[in-house]
């Protein structure tokens, strides 16, 4: 399994430490960055990780910023993107048996180094449950991206 990886400046060290985890067991990683300490914006990265997962360049990707939140709301804006922030296994298990999520997001300020490792292992071993009423709540999660993917309106609260 090819995993991409991404994160800002708050993500790195832990993005770090997980590929490194990722290496000793057996994965492949591609590193969409950041490669420093130094300030930088996590939707840059985001956006490239993401798409490679898009695309099918990547199986999975692994997103880290302090608290996951942004990077998370980022890497969905992408068509195709199922990105689910976790800060436990259990919800890295029943985002992939339910809702077929193909990518991670992390809060390196939130969850400690082994319990982000236990929740990429969950995340990277379970996979989707294929049950009709789960594959159907895809579908129209699929429906809805679809429909505002063309929108030129970009407006929040009605103001452009």
């Amino acid at each position: 399994m090819k995993v991409a990886l991404a994160c800002d400046h708050g993500g790195l060290s832990l993005k770090n430490k997980i590929k490194e985890h990722l290496a000793a067991n057996g994965y492949e990683t591609v590193d969409f960055g950041t490669t420093d300490a130094c300030s930088c914006d996590y939707p840059d990265f985001a956006l490239l990780g993401a798409e490679a997962v898009a695309r099918g360049e990547c199986d999975r990707g692994i997103f880290v910023c302090t608290t996951g939140i942004g990077i998370s709301i980022a890497a969905n804006k992408v068509p195709g993107i199922r990105c689910a922030l976790c800060t436990d296994e259990t919800c890295a298990r029943l985002t992939r048996e339910h809702n077929d999520a193909n990518v991670l997001a992390l809060g390196g300020g939130i969850v400690g180094e082994h319990l982000a490792l236990g929740i990429v292992d969950v995340f990277l071993t379970t996979g989707f449950s294929g049950l009709e009423k789960h594959q159907r709540r895809i579908d129209k999660i699929a429906a809805i991206e679809k429909k505002y993917s063309g929108s030129c309106d970009r407006s929040v609260h009605g103001k452009k």
